[in-house]
């Protein structure tokens, strides 16, 4: 059986190279805010999970992160006391699982899946404080990561509240 003449644009050796254009998809993952300690924590996020895999209470997740993340060289602070603000007064308080390098919220679950739930709960995070760059990780059956971003200029909120001492 004889192959046709006919060669695809591009092959090897045909002297045709188009030039598409390439999205700088690393570019554009670096200009996100808190890129740099995200990927970090992502990483270490499965390295715990490869680690431990999936059946552990979410203490045991989360006393691992901090190893893991301390290992990294980045700063953990664990459950530390956030104040809800409404109109300049604090009307309660809430512990995310992890805050990374003083920029980035962590909430940690052990779920079958996640739930729209669990968003909410990330989302109330950054929008009750100056954080901007929440992560939610699941050690479930399957890892599951997901990203939130809240700009402090689309907040409520002062934009100087910290977390409380």
């Amino acid at each position: 059986m004889r192959r046709s003449g006919l060669r695809r644009p591009g092959g090897i050796g045909d002297g045709f190279s188009p030039q598409i254009p390439q999205m700088d998809a690393d570019a554009e993952r670096e200009s996100r805010p808190c890129a740099g300690v995200t990927r970090r924590v992502i990483g270490a996020f499965y390295e715990v999970y490869n680690e431990l895999g999936f059946g552990f209470l979410e203490s045991v997740y989360q006393e691992a992160m901090a190893i893991a993340l301390a290992d990294a060289g980045m700063r953990c602070e664990r459950e530390p006391l956030v104040s809800v603000v409404f109109r300049g007064r604090s009307v309660g308080e809430f512990r995310p699982d992890l805050v990374v390098d003083s920029a980035v919220v962590v909430e940690l679950k052990v779920v079958r899946t996640l739930a729209a739930a669990h968003n909410v709960q990330v989302i109330n995070y950054l929008r009750a404080t100056r954080f901007e760059v929440g992560l939610l990780l699941n050690f479930g059956p399957t890892a599951q990561v997901r990203r939130f971003v809240v700009s402090n200029a689309r907040k409520r909120v002062p934009h100087d509240l910290r977390p409380s001492a």
